[in-house]
């Protein structure tokens, strides 16, 4: 799959809702035999309802990202079944909100073990098999892992290390043969922003971040009413399997390019500490 593809055995991490369910089927309708994977299969029910729709078969199996068991039983199970891996998309991840002086270490090691290392865990383990494939890895991260935002502080350390991680491991990869991408959505309108683990009510007493807190919500809320449609962004993930080698980093919509812009072009920080302090007012 590294030059024109053709259909494949594709695993996709994280795909229960928003993006994941959406690229997973959107691979399926493409003609690739997909193999998604969700955290608990209590919430396959609508990923099979969206297979169904499509009319496309799909794989689904548990992978929980943070349990080594799980990740090294659906790589054995692909390769029983289908004898080979030609792509890995890294979708599975967890929103946060918070800031560090109001959360414990353990909160922060928390949001890395399934943001970063569950990354690396799955890669890992498909990386040998994508060797032998000369296949495609694909990760989605966010914008949030380009430029860090308020009270996002362990979430976008968490998607600055998989950038990190992928940026170097590109060039390696590439020597086996293996493609490796990042795809950087902007706000996505998905079940994702209600589970960023955030209650507004459990502030501590005269907490000092409270009016900068309201401002950002106030400020995410607005960013969400105008997000990119699941569907879209999932489409633009599954397009990645097939065609001719995609660039190291893509971003799914305008508004995001837009956004990573700033970041890319801003060699002293200045234009980020500006745009994203507004956000606090």
């Amino acid at each position: 799959m590294s030059g024109p593809a053709v259909p494949g055995t594709v695993l996709v991490t994280g795909t229960s809702s928003g993006i994941g369910l959406q690229a997973a089927v959107a691979a399926a309708r493409a003609g690739h035999t997909v193999v998604a994977t969700m955290r608990t299969l209590e919430g396959a029910r609508a990923l099979r309802s969206a297979g169904e729709t499509a009319g496309v078969n799909l794989d689904i199996r548990r992978l929980d990202v943070t349990e080594p068991a799980s990740i090294t039983e659906v790589v054995a199970h692909m390769l029983d079944r289908y004898g080979r891996i030609d792509a890995l998309v890294n979708n599975a991840g967890a929103g946060h909100v918070g800031t560090i002086e109001n959360e414990g270490l353990d909160v922060v090691r928390a949001v890395m073990e399934v943001n970063f290392f569950g990354v690396v865990s799955v890669t890992r383990a498909a990386l040998p098999h994508l060797r032998q494939s000369r296949g495609r890895l694909i990760t989605v991260t966010s914008v949030g892992g380009v430029v860090g935002q308020p009270f996002s502080e362990a979430y976008c350390a968490a998607k600055f290390a998989v950038e990190g991680f992928m940026e170097s491991l590109a060039p390696v990869a590439a020597t086996a043969g293996v493609t490796v991408t990042v795809v950087e959505p902007g706000a996505v309108a998905s079940s994702f922003v209600d589970n960023v683990g955030l209650d507004p009510r459990a502030s501590p007493p005269n907490d000092p971040y409270a009016s900068a807190l309201a401002g950002y919500l106030a400020r995410a809320a607005q960013s969400f009413s105008a997000a990119q449609s699941a569907e879209s962004a999932g489409a633009f993930v599954a397009a990645l399997l097939d065609g001719e080698r995609p660039p190291f980093r893509v971003q799914t919509s305008d508004a995001a390019r837009a956004f990573v812009g700033v970041k890319l072009a801003d060699a002293d920080g200045s234009a980020v500490q500006r745009m994203t302090t507004a956000w606090l007012d």
